[in-house]
């Protein structure tokens, strides 16, 4: 009678163990695949738990799932080893998808009466932490602290790592870190990046000196790697360095890891000499070193030189990761090279990367800022189901592009579609309310800002105040722009941007006033908004005041916009000798003859001083100006001083310099409709009515005895309308 294997078998078990854990150790799938089926055909692993295992295990670490699964549901007596194999096997793979499959195997696990152990609940802590899923997470910690596997220094890490990927929860984390019977390097790493990922500087920081001063030397590279990840703003760059130098000490620098990370955190904190240094002195560079140094370049707007980083990349042979990729697409974006994105397109097309959800939000705002609207959309439609991401890159596009209705529009689809907007959605579709000046459906804008709970924080503050000044509804952007809780240089533009346009110039020098006290230094934009207001104000020496302020005091150069407003505001009180003055003297400053003797030439039409205004227009002749306004307004002039040559001159160089009269053309908004009218358009539904009505309204104005001002040079302009 036999109670037991018999020594060969158990040397033959042995073997065969040994076989199979040098296949899983080495992920040699074929060969272990060759052994199951011999397995199989002798019927040994039936009578062996430990060989159907590892067969569960060796599927798994070859992240062969499907048949885990299979040969975990041939095991006849499994264990809680059977069931730890294969849970373990599917949080390794990181994925949403088989973290799912991870909670969904516990659960009948539970069901089925196994008792998890250390092993198990390390495997759940994984897959929590991919998903995100605190409420999951704490019911696994409170069994796990109840059956008294949390002692384990590595469950401990993986519960700790759940609670630092889990939004919100640091001070769960940092609870559960204190209180850890032992610690190692992985729990320090994970506690620094989970601070790091909260962009927690300070804590992070505090963390590592903490760990510097318990462990000593016994500090690793993933360590380093951490505590450089939270580094990302420039006051904190003289801390990186002395982490830099500290790693450089202890050899650390060598490992590739630490390495990318110097490279990326001096990017990101804006010192690309000592990025491209660190980079340099890297002695294994791979996709992340080089992306990282290509995307430091093109973040920090020198998108030139990214480019030609990532073609020295293609040159060395090194292929590129979709990160990578996602840089240079987004150098592309902000450098307006279209062609170079099309070419990366291309590569990136070859190399078999399009289908990534990300590399294809990057493709469409890459193509949308180049101005390739069209080639967008195709991006766009490509997918059944786009993100929030890529509609709001999409609604951008059409915005910056100035295609507001279709923006508009896609804003509508993404609603009847069920897609939540985020901050940057609404700010696009603002803005497109703001230039077609669409008042109630930028307040229907507004009720869904309500609706969603988003704050009017900047930039969704700043962005609704302008939509209502720039609407004309001021006093509904006062409120607004008052009720912000920070306000940011762009909001008080806004404003008083706003305040100019409808005439309210003194409230406008007013706010400009309460934002110096208010400590918000002014930019070149708040200037020009200022003496467009003193222009409309017609307040001449308060407008020489502030435009030498803006150099005297603020440091500011005038711009084109600036001596504009000058122009401008000399040309509206009359003075329009010291505008002409103020033009010459402005040609030592700024290429802008065109624009200024253009103004001049306005203003004296409306003054009728046709000598000066004579003198400009053959200024704007001289310069080659191709504004058909100005020939029209020259040879109206010359009209009025019956200077008949003089007008035909001016009509055939207008000719022979191949410039035409643009038809006019203005819109209104009735009923959430846009109508549209250019001038001899014959094209709309109504237009039959419309021209009955506009007939009836004239005849009635001249029974009234309506009679309109009479200026030749307004009647010539009529003229050559027709």
């Amino acid at each position: 009678m036999s109670y037991g294997p018999s020594s060969v078998a158990l040397e033959s078990f042995a073997s065969l163990f040994t076989k199979i854990l040098h296949y899983t150790q080495h992920k040699n799938l074929p060969k272990g695949q060759s052994l199951h089926a011999h397995l199989i055909k002798t019927d040994i692993s039936s009578s062996c738990i430990y060989l159907s295992n590892s067969i569960v295990n060796l599927y798994a670490k070859c992240h062969c799932l499907f048949d885990a699964h299979l040969a975990f549901q041939e095991i006849q007596n499994k264990d809680i080893v059977s069931w730890n194999c294969l849970i373990n096997g599917y949080s390794q793979l990181g994925r949403r998808d088989s973290s799912i499959s991870v909670l969904n195997l516990f659960k009948q696990m539970r069901r089925e009466n196994y008792l998890p152990n250390p092993h198990t609940f390390s495997g759940i802590f994984t897959a929590v932490s991919t998903l995100e899923d605190a409420f999951s997470g704490k019911q696994a910690h409170c069994l796990g602290f109840k059956l008294g596997c949390l002692s384990d220094v590595f469950v401990g890490s993986s519960l700790l790592n759940m609670y630092c990927k889990a939004g919100g929860h640091l001070v769960d984390a940092r609870k559960m870190f204190d209180e850890m019977p032992e610690r190692n390097s992985v729990s320090w790493t994970t506690m620094i990046s989970g601070y790091a990922t909260q962009r927690l500087v300070k804590e992070a920081l505090g963390m590592f000196r903490v760990i510097l001063w318990e462990r000593g030397q016994d500090v690793n590279e993933f360590v380093f790697t951490s505590v450089l990840s939270a580094i990302a703003l420039p006051e904190f760059i003289y801390v990186g360095k002395q982490i830099h130098g500290f790693s450089l000490k202890n050899g650390f620098l060598w490992t590739v890891s630490v390495a990318n990370a110097t490279v990326t955190m001096y990017a990101k904190c804006g010192s690309l000499d000592d990025a491209c240094w660190a980079f340099e002195l890297s002695s294994e560079k791979n996709s992340i070193t080089w992306s990282a140094i290509i995307t430091g370049y093109a973040q920090n707007g020198d998108c030139m030189k990214a480019l030609k980083l990532f073609s020295e990349m293609h040159l060395c042979g090194m292929n590129p990761s979709e990160y990578t990729l996602v840089g240079v697409l987004n150098a592309c974006s902000d450098f307006d090279a279209l062609r170079e994105g099309k070419q990366v397109h291309g590569y990136l097309i070859k190399l078999g990367f399009v289908p990534q959800m990300y590399i294809l939000t990057a493709l469409v705002d890459m193509y949308a800022k180049c101005g390739n609207v069209t080639d967008a959309r195709r991006g766009f439609d490509y997918l059944k189901e786009p993100d929030i991401v890529l509609w709001t890159s999409m609604i951008a596009g059409y915005v910056n592009n100035g295609d507001n209705e279709n923006a508009m529009g896609m804003y509508c689809r993404l609603l009847m579609e069920g897609v939540v907007p985020n901050e940057l959605t609404m700010v696009s579709v603002l803005k497109a309310c703001s230039s077609l000046a669409a008042l109630e459906q930028g307040k229907q804008i507004h009720a869904h800002i309500v609706k969603h709970g988003f704050s009017l924080e900047v930039p969704i503050g700043s962005a609704l105040s302008t939509m209502y000044a720039k609407s004309g509804s001021l006093h509904e952007g006062d409120l607004v722009f008052r009720r912000m809780p920070a306000r940011d240089l762009v909001s008080w533009n806004s404003m008083m941007s706003g305040l100019s346009q409808n005439g309210r110039g003194v409230e406008a020098l007013e706010l400009f006033e309460e934002m110096l006290l208010d400590g918000t230094r002014p930019d070149y934009v708040t200037f020009v908004n200022i003496l467009s207001a003193c222009s409309h104000m017609g307040l001449v020496k308060r407008g020489w005041k502030i435009f030498k302020m803006m150099s005297y005091e603020f440091g500011i150069e005038p711009r084109l916009e600036h001596f504009a407003c000058m122009v401008d505001m000399f040309g509206r009180a009359g003075k329009l000798y010291e505008a002409k003055e103020f033009i010459e003297s402005a040609a030592n400053h700024v290429d802008c003859g065109l624009c200024l003797w253009r103004i001049l030439l306005s203003a004296c039409r409306n003054y009728r001083n046709y000598e000066l205004g004579a003198y400009a227009g053959e200024k704007l002749m001289e310069l080659g100006s191709q504004e058909s306004s100005a020939y029209v307004l020259l040879s109206s002039i010359y009209s009025a001083l019956g200077r008949l040559e003089d007008v035909e001159r001016v009509r055939r160089l207008m000719n022979l310099r191949g410039v035409s009269k643009e038809p006019g053309c203005s819109w209104i908004e009735l009923k959430s409709q846009f109508h549209v009218f250019v001038v001899g358009d014959q094209l709309h539904a109504q237009i039959v009515d419309i021209r009955e009505e506009l007939w009836r309204l004239s005849k009635l104005m001249k029974d009234e005895g309506y009679k309109p001002d009479f200026d030749p040079c307004l009647e010539l302009e009529g003229v050559m309308d027709i």
